[in-house]
């Protein structure tokens, strides 16, 4: 099954909302086994509209459309799919009594402009919305499909796996299993080199890519049933795993972030961070995990200078001897938050993040992190060059994390 996604709204192409619905959907296709050839985004204008769903109907046999159902005048999706299916619009009264009762419970009416919410493709089947009011439609002809979904993420997802990942697993005939396995702490090209012969295989496929300091090989078999796909899938995912032991981090929804603080709790374990560069951004992704008050102390962003004495103790001498970016300075930054806490692992990092360089002595993606813990201080340099700002961060606060999922791998349970 070849698939298109229409995302719908002129805030795309203005760049003022990025398109996380496109990557979840790509996503969620791809754990299905359906093949994405199309990702397409058109402005709020009926003309344009109607000639991108032809199109996307003309050359795939589902094509899925976010965005456009709510009550204003620009939302225009089900109005074109009525009219490029040949249907007229209907109000329906189940969907109208529960937009209703919704804005009921907010204190307010519903207004006649807004009726349009109830309103669809008169042979459309409907897709409730369980998390808000504007409903989406299904609608096939003969081997096309086509879906709607509204814009907002969280409404999409739902309306997703409540209703069509069951339907489309129906539809497909057969039963699909997917794994994503994630790596940090290797390249894509290296990864792809020491498993090129499984990428190569047919059923499971074997599809790597990487992005944000990490590498995901998505493993997806089809067969008649799930045990069989199980049986074709789990093999491919034990080689993977174990040629490329040393990295893996994680499974499916497993973040770096959540691997780390689970190991943390498991070993009793605790954490403090030294920011400068990062700006906070390591302290933040740590706390993102629910539960990290149990093994998270705290951090200081002592982002000038003068703080990194004030807050961590370290010696004017030093910084002067090898600049506030050096490996010296970041393993003082580690060790001084690690004793001021009591911290079981202290974490320090400096670097040039750019956009530009004060002087020619600085590195725009240069970057040293410190890791302190009961086997001692390391200290790695990492070259990520010139990257937006928020980029350099982030990769920066993604290898102090790989350095801590790598030492609490094999680090015992702390004695109490």
């Amino acid at each position: 099954m070849k698939a298109e996604i229409l995302n719908i709204g002129t805030e795309l192409l203005i760049g003022q909302v990025v398109n996380t619905n496109a990557t979840y959907l790509a996503q969620e296709l791809a754990k299905l086994g359906i093949d994405l050839y199309y990702i397409t985004s058109v402005g709020d204008n009926p003309g344009r509209i109607l000639d991108a769903l032809k199109l996307a109907w003309s050359r795939s046999d589902l094509v899925i459309c976010t965005g456009g159902l709510g009550p204003t005048a620009d939302d225009l999706t089900h109005d074109v799919i009525a009219e490029f299916v040949g249907d007229r619009m209907e109000l329906k009264p189940e969907i109208l009594a529960r937009i209703e009762q919704v804005f009921a419970e907010k204190g307010r009416k519903l207004l006649p402009s807004e009726h349009k919410l109830a309103m669809f493709p008169s042979t459309a089947t409907l897709i409730r919305n369980p998390a808000g009011t504007a409903a989406g439609v299904y609608i096939e002809r003969g081997d096309k499909r086509l879906m709607t979904f509204p814009g907002v993420p969280h409404e999409l997802a739902q309306m997703w796996e409540t209703w069509a990942r069951p339907e489309l697993e129906k539809l497909s005939g057969s039963s699909i299993r997917s794994r994503l396995l994630k790596f940090v702490g290797i390249d894509e090209a290296d990864a792809a080199n020491r498993v090129s012969d499984l990428i190569e295989g047919q059923n499971p496929t074997v599809a790597p890519y990487a992005g944000n300091g990490e590498v995901h090989l998505r493993v997806t078999a089809k067969a008649a049933t799930a045990d069989e796909a199980d049986a074709l899938l789990d093999p491919v995912v034990a080689e993977l795993l174990e040629r490329l032991a040393p990295w893996h981090f994680g499974t499916d929804d497993e973040t770096l972030p959540g691997v780390v603080g689970k190991l943390l709790r498991e070993r009793g374990a605790t954490l403090a961070v030294a920011e400068s560069c990062t700006g906070g951004l390591l302290a933040s992704r740590v706390t993102d995990v629910g539960g990290s008050s149990d093994y998270f102390l705290g951090g200081v962003v002592s982002y000038a200078v003068s703080e990194k004495v004030r807050f961590l103790g370290l010696d004017p001498a030093l910084i002067d001897e090898h600049s506030h970016v050096s490996a010296e300075v970041t393993q003082a930054m580690a060790e001084g938050i690690h004793r001021i806490t009591g911290a079981t692992y202290g974490v320090g990092v400096t670097g040039y993040a750019g956009p530009s360089a004060n002087t020619p002595e600085e590195e725009v993606g240069h970057v040293f992190v410190a890791l302190t813990g009961p086997e001692g201080t390391e200290v790695k340099s990492f070259r990520f060059g010139r990257h937006p700002r928020e980029k350099v961060k982030w990769f920066a606060s993604q290898r102090a994390l790989a350095m801590l999922f790598q030492s609490l791998k094999t680090a015992a349970v702390v004695q109490s």
